[in-house]
């Protein structure tokens, strides 16, 4: 071709070369151009155009390195052999809008804490230092967390919670989601049990990396061993030390039983979620199920996110020794999931005692806010007007009334004055009929002790 005269508008802001090199594509993949045919030379096309050489220069290298052309010695650029496609007819896509998040006067929600106790000034100053600090901290560290962070996690571990452990049985991880859906490909085929009521999202997490999962009925001891026995299942996932929701304990005489179903079999493994036992206001800690295990059948795991922050995503998980060769060589190439900094600034908030002056902050404050919310519950509507459970340890309680009004009017009351509150029901993944009636499920970490009193008083006026 000797030449074309595409327009080009210098007032633009795309530069000239952009607009020849546009054109030309169009050319090409319009037909208008076919297969073979040269392009007019750099310096013709230049003149022609009244634009530099360097301009055409650059928008043939452009198609080039693209291969819409080629460049043959002696010969120019010429027009490469390009494919059309047959672009059919798109439909416009139907976006699914996200359902905005309720807006509530009081929110009684179980996985929320009040973001005004977390201790900003400290974490701050130690993110500053470790961060100017540490620039070697931006590169990858141990797959299984930095070791300085799991040596304090296995120290706090053994100091409050009873926990045997070597650092090096410690995996660091991006929330309990993360850790719980490596086990379930660790053992995949396997059939975990999972207490009901309890967490849809354990089960659910299970379920979606290919694992069965069957629901085991719990009572005022935690789960059912005799259920589990029966459920044909290798893996017990528990909440021994809180169980979520009911706020059951599990005595030593059915964590007796539950780590001998353990050891009856080979492949059995129990699975222990110590979720909020930092928390315990009325009677002393009570040592974690893996401190009583002796025959390495307990995994044992747990999250900062009721005592540091939810969204710091830090979990962690302790193997025991034979399941961390086999967990080394199935995940030996799966670089931790949470940043080196991150890791770093939680190590020093621990090494240097501010985790456990932290602790103690967050329990007087807790142990004040339970005691508001049992205080304005009875004063609202009598001690022999509402029963309450679970009340020892954690962040939630239960409240039944026997006034006649089952659960969901009981919600539906509260939601009508603004009021959130969750129904023990929805905690039941089976056989919702054995939930106890009229109860509900009050989180008190997100609501300070003046708001506490203040939901109480209109659920008062809701319920009565």
């Amino acid at each position: 071709m000797e030449s074309f005269t595409p327009r080009l508008v210098r007032a633009e802001s795309t530069p000239l070369y952009r607009q020849l090199y546009g054109y030309i594509v169009q050319e090409i993949t319009a037909g208008a151009l076919a297969a073979g045919e040269r392009l007019p030379s750099k310096r013709r096309l230049a003149a022609d155009l009244q634009v530099s050489v360097s301009t055409v220069d650059t928008a043939y290298q452009m198609l080039a390195a693209e291969g819409y052309v080629q460049a043959r010695a002696k010969s120019g650029f010429t027009v490469c052999r390009i494919e059309r496609l047959e672009t059919p007819e798109r439909p416009v896509p139907t976006l699914l809008a996200e359902a905005p998040a309720a807006r509530w006067r009081y929110d009684f929600a179980t996985g929320s804490v009040d973001t005004a106790l977390f201790p900003f000034k400290t974490w701050a100053r130690l993110q500053r230092e470790t961060i100017t600090a540490h620039p070697e901290l931006l590169n990858h560290g141990p797959r299984q967390g930095d070791l300085a962070l799991r040596t304090a996690i296995a120290r706090h571990l053994h100091a409050y919670r009873g926990v045997v452990c070597a650092p090096e049985q410690v995996v660091v991880g991006a929330g309990i989601e993360y850790l719980v859906g490596l086990l379930a490909r660790l053992f995949s085929g396997s059939v975990f049990a999972v207490e009901n009521p309890g967490y849809a999202r354990t089960a659910c997490i299970l379920r979606n990396n290919g694992v069965r999962a069957v629901f085991v009925p719990v009572d005022e001891n935690g789960m059912q061993v005799d259920a589990l026995a029966q459920s044909g299942a290798q893996l017990a996932y528990v909440t021994p030390s809180h169980q979520f929701p009911t706020g059951a304990t599990m005595p030593v005489a059915r964590r007796t039983a539950l780590l001998r179903w353990a050891r009856e079999a080979n492949g059995r493994y129990v699975i222990e979620d110590d979720y909020d036992s930092e928390f315990r206001y009325d009677t002393r800690p009570i040592p974690s199920l893996q401190g009583l295990d002796g025959a390495g059948r307990v995994i044992y795991v747990s999250t900062f996110s009721k005592s540091v922050a939810p969204s710091m995503r830090i979990g962690y998980m302790v193997l025991p020794v034979p399941l961390l060769q086999r967990y080394r060589k199935e995940y030996s190439l799966y670089s931790s999931t949470v940043s080196r900094f991150e890791q770093q600034i939680l190590c020093r908030f621990m090494e240097e005692g501010h985790f456990a002056r932290h602790l103690n902050r967050l329990r007087g404050a807790y142990r004040a806010r339970r005691d508001a919310l049992l205080q304005a519950l009875y004063e609202a509507f009598g001690r022999g007007g509402v029963t309450v459970r679970g009340s020892h340890t954690g962040l939630h309680l239960l409240v039944s009334l026997p006034g006649g009004k089952t659960e969901a009017q009981l919600v539906q009351a509260a939601a009508a004055c603004g009021v959130h509150v969750n129904g023990l029901s929805s905690y039941y993944m089976e056989r919702p009929e054995a939930c106890p009636p009229a109860t509900v499920v009050l989180g008190f970490s997100d609501l300070d002790e003046a708001g506490l009193r203040a939901a109480v008083s209109l659920l008062k006026t809701a319920w009565q």
